[in-house]
């Protein structure tokens, strides 16, 4: 490609506003441009960096017996309500009604419509096990995007879904997509670990997230440096202490005045925030309709809102206002579960093996003291429903659990046999019995992998690109000589370059050497070549690496074959 004829424009600034270093070098090198807030257009260099991505999946899916698809962007809301998420996924989805007043669903993901195709495929356990993938538009309305692709609401995806007659089947492919993940990653040079997660909307029995870690992304990773675990804030565990040796004392009803919160209380009574249990309100949507919720955890712990929602199948949860906690009985400030009504409450797991805490006495400036479980309240649920913290000992070894940020780049996800109950996806046995297909969810968001790529492989002139995602192996620079003619062995070597199949972008723009050399560093591709007096006089071309400083003169007669081992490497 000659750059004078490249659909692209460059800036010499960073665009505003521009949070992470991705999104300001691939708007500024001029493969983004942004339509609206979250939605992007793809210029032709993102389209060829995103095209060789989609070659690695495409190699690495079909590798492990992936049949590529393509299924409609566009569903019928009939498909979203036999499954219960056109009820359960709120703003996020987008909605709309055909000509025909028919409410249609643009796809978030592919569950349901994959469910309808196989429920006409899938007749018989011959047909099994099978895996289909594609690499498809999704269109999520996220109401916080940021950071350019890191968090888009139009964004492209690998989805893929395995199709087994059992549990077992279901675990040999759900490895599979493990190991073809971290090669994918691997491959796009991008260093992952994968994680224990949460299966939210897309439910399930089991989930992995592959995480890029870096200070941009949202979520929170809580790893132990003595083992190997790594776990999702959202679902990570740790070892919880107790002191369920003490003797039980008398109930003490003691005043507070204004003494509303755990910082306040333990400040008042002198007391460790240990011996102290605080109540969390929460408003849960379960199964269409909305039921007050206590939440119980200690008073030094932070309610943890994933753990709650999947402990009590909600499928949302909202702050309770002051009137909902009025109606059960409780006192905001002051609240505790001892006599209320009307509400479902949930004791974390490590508060039965706690003794004589502190609780609020739902009366205003009042709490109460030695308040135990089972013998002065009872509950609904028990579960872990605490968040970890930096610190916290990891559930395995007992090593303090450190935390870092990272961006979730691909997931997979044990789905079992919901979405074919739902959809009534069956398969006859050897015995001619109907049996629920067994599924899994796997996917790879390929936009927000090119930024994370991006954001790993840069440094203060630009981007940095890894050789088999580049958009051009090779970026190749002709300099005028003095009397201001261009190089003919410029335009002789790109012609043999194209022959020889190398992708190259070649700037033959009547610019400044100084500006082509500066869209060199900020378009990122791999190898530059500079064909001048200067380097012809020395004795050939001028040939460097993006991530290396210093350039070295190649021969004329050695570069094709040099280039073409390079290409190779592709």
């Amino acid at each position: 490609m000659r750059y004078s004829r490249l659909f692209n424009q460059t800036l010499r600034t960073s665009p505003a506003q521009s949070e992470a270093a991705s999104h300001q070098y691939l708007t500024q090198a001029g493969y983004l441009r942004p339509l609206a807030s979250g939605i992007f257009a793809y210029l032709p260099l993102a389209q060829r960096t995103l095209r060789n991505i989609a070659s690695i999946i495409r190699e690495e899916m079909e590798a492990i017996g992936g049949q590529e698809v393509s299924l409609p962007i566009v569903h019928p809301a009939e498909i979203w309500q036999q499954t219960g998420r056109w009820y359960t996924i709120t703003a996020e989805m987008g909605r709309f009604k055909d000509r025909n007043g028919h409410d249609m669903v643009l796809a978030m993901t592919h569950e349901e419509a994959v469910a309808a195709i196989v429920h006409d495929v899938i007749q018989s356990y011959r047909q099994l096990p099978a895996l289909i993938y594609q690499i498809q538009l999704k269109w999520r309305d996220d109401p916080r995007p940021r950071a350019g692709l890191i968090r888009a609401r139009e964004f492209t995806m690998l989805d893929s879904y395995s199709l087994d007659r059992d549990e077992e089947g279901l675990e040999v492919q759900y490895q599979a997509h493990y190991n073809t993940y971290h090669r994918i990653f691997e491959r796009c040079e991008l260093p992952v670990i994968a994680i224990q997660s949460d299966s939210g909307m897309m439910g399930g029995v089991q989930a992995h997230e592959f995480m890029y870690l870096n200070p941009i992304g949202e979520d929170t990773i809580m790893l132990c440096s003595s083992c190997s675990y790594a776990a999702n804030r959202q679902v990570a565990t740790f070892q919880k202490d107790h002191n369920s040796s003490e003797d039980l004392k008398e109930v003490e009803k003691i005043v507070t005045p204004e003494k509303k919160t755990i910082a306040d209380l333990v400040e008042f009574l002198q007391i460790s925030p240990k011996r102290t249990a605080k109540a969390v309100f929460l408003m849960a949507e379960m199964h269409g309709t909305e039921k007050l919720v206590l939440a119980l955890v200690r008073g030094d712990m932070e309610l943890n809102e994933a753990k709650l929602a999947h402990a009590i199948q909600a499928s949302g949860l909202r702050p309770a206002t002051e009137e909902d906690i009025l109606l059960s009985g409780a006192v905001p400030g002051y609240a505790s579960p001892i006599g209320i009504k009307n509400t479902l409450v949930v004791v974390d797991d490590q508060i039965p093996h706690l003794r004589n805490l502190t609780v609020g006495a739902n009366q205003s400036g009042y709490h109460l003291k030695n308040v135990n479980f089972g013998r002065d309240y009872q509950t609904d649920i028990i579960a872990d429903i605490v968040s970890a913290e930096e610190g916290f000992l990891c559930p395995q070894c007992g090593h303090p659990l450190s935390s870092q940020r990272g961006v979730e780049v691909g997931n997979i996800f044990k789905l079992g046999t919901f979405y074919s109950e739902q959809m009534e996806c069956q398969y006859l046995d050897e015995n001619g019995a109907s049996k629920p297909i067994v599924m899994g969810s796997y996917g790879i968001g390929l936009g927000r992998l090119m930024a994370c790529i991006a954001e790993e492989h840069h440094d203060e002139n630009g981007l940095c690109w890894p050789l088999q995602v580049a958009p051009y192996n090779i970026h190749m620079l002709s300099i005028k000589d003095k009397d201001g003619a261009v190089q003919p062995t410029a335009e002789d070597l790109y012609e043999q370059l194209l022959a020889a199949g190398i992708s190259v972008l070649y700037d033959d723009r009547d610019i400044s050497a100084g500006v082509k050399f500066n869209d060199a560093d900020l378009l990122g591709m791999p190898y530059r070549i500079t064909i001048s007096a200067r380097a012809l006089s020395n004795g050939g071309i001028e040939i460097k690496s993006r991530s290396n400083e210093t350039s070295h003169i190649l021969p004329r007669e050695q570069v094709l074959p040099y280039l073409q081992k390079i290409a190779s490497r592709h």
